[in-house]
């Protein structure tokens, strides 16, 4: 494990204009992260999954915004909690339907947000599913988002985290992923998320992401037993960790039902949850804005995580 080189992939809200307004961003950008610590989530070429290849990560536009594609060596990039550090650990997962990954919209940006808040967030550069670097191209993102789950325990003490409050969040596909690292537990206990935070997020087993499953996670028809563990509303159980979710009901991509339904899921088997949905929002609105109120969610997400995880539910 050991500090790599980094890129800084820029997202913004709205339309690049013109190439100073990019060299202006990239240079705003650099600086923020330059006070971070990056760290590369497995030794060169030794990653689970891996095959050679001749791919080059570069950042390219998409969706109105700037972001990386072709990852092939993962990082994980940690901002130290600042002033009264609360203890708390999220791993942020950024979303871009498994073929890039929106690393600074809902990656640094969220993380030097809840940085401010006292909370250490770590943002996951995970790989992306592809047949030409991967063997098991479906296996890799959860691969990335367990090992720098065990990363940020093995990181705790220098941080100041609680090893029993580390947590990840997830946007859109990295919601998906977010999902499936806190539902699918593993038997190492550091590989685990304590909480989840499922911003627009995808839930349900349905034709549509069956097909998306197939075209862009594991490149081929899923099994019996896959489509039975991706059936995620049904892995839901009294052991979930807490999750807190945010919605639009205005989301054309993914309908606002995947969170509902799973809050519903989770309220029956009396795990906390929160879900918190906006009127007005659309999908991929990261921090959120002022004008549709979306950008609220992230003071009643930290508000949720002190009152919530770990604490006593009779308090």
């Amino acid at each position: 494990m050991s500090n790599t080189h980094l890129r800084v992939p820029l997202i913004c809200g709205n339309r690049l204009r013109n190439k100073t307004t990019l060299v202006l961003l990239l240079l705003a950008a650099t600086q923020a992260v330059m006070a971070a610590e990056v760290i590369g989530l497995w030794p060169e070429d030794q990653a689970p999954y891996y095959k050679s290849n001749t791919l080059a990560e570069r950042e390219t536009e998409v969706w109105n915004t700037v972001v990386v594609e072709n990852v092939t060596h993962p990082t994980v990039t940690i901002f130290a909690a600042q002033g009264e550090n609360s203890g708390f650990g999220v791993l942020i997962i950024p979303g871009g339907s498994y073929s890039v990954v929106a690393i600074h919209h809902e990656g640094y940006d969220v993380a030097q947000a809840l940085s401010a808040q006292g909370i250490t967030a770590a943002v996951l550069k995970y790989r992306l599913p592809n047949p030409l670097s991967s063997d098991q191209p479906g296996l890799v993102p959860l691969s990335d988002s367990r090992r720098a789950l065990k990363i940020m325990h093995q990181q705790a003490a220098r941080y100041g985290i609680d090893p029993n409050k580390i947590g990840v969040m997830g946007f859109s596909a990295g919601s998906h992923l977010a999902t499936v690292t806190s539902l699918w537990r593993s038997a190492d206990d550091e590989e685990n998320a304590d909480f989840s935070a499922l911003i627009y997020g995808v839930s349900k087993f349905t034709e549509e992401n069956l097909k998306w499953l197939e075209e862009s996670l594991y490149f081929r028809p899923l099994t019996t037993e896959e489509k039975a563990q991706n059936t995620l509303l049904d892995l839901i159980s009294a052991t979930s960790p807490p999750a807190f979710l945010v919605h639009a009901y205005d989301d054309q991509v993914c309908k606002v039902e995947e969170s509902t339904l799973y809050a519903q899921k989770m309220f029956e088997h009396h795990v906390p949850v929160e879900l918190h949905v906006f009127t007005r929002g659309g999908h991929g609105f990261g921090l959120g804005r002022k004008k549709d109120g979306t950008d609220q969610w992230l003071n009643l997400f930290t508000a949720w995580l002190r009152h919530t995880v770990h604490q006593d539910p009779h308090s």
